[in-house]
């Protein structure tokens, strides 16, 4: 990852995407995406992935552990925050 990679500039970029972009760009996160193996997700019953961009969870309750800061996903989108499942996207933890 470049040094310039900010997640303030990614966001800035995936702003300007079209709809048709955006969908892709959130199918290829989600493929990367490693959710599934958090402490914090297991066992949950909760299927969804990719907190850091959808959202949330609304059935993860209890902080377990959390492996966000090895996601290839905070690579790639500059993210530099952690437990989005139960803080929020990276937007809401930024305050952007």
């Amino acid at each position: 990852m470049p040094k310039d990679n900010t997640f303030e500039k990614t966001m800035e970029a995936m702003g300007k995407m079209s709809p048709d972009e955006m969908k892709a760009k959130m199918a290829e996160l989600t493929k990367i995406c490693i959710c599934g193996k958090c402490p914090s997700y297991k066992g949950t019953g909760e299927n969804r992935l990719l907190f850091c961009a959808t959202g949330k969870s609304g059935i993860i309750k209890k902080e377990k552990g959390c492996v966000c800061p090895a996601c290839p996903v905070t690579e790639k989108l500059g993210l530099r925050w952690i437990y989005y499942c139960t803080k929020g996207t990276g937007k809401e933890q930024a305050g952007i």
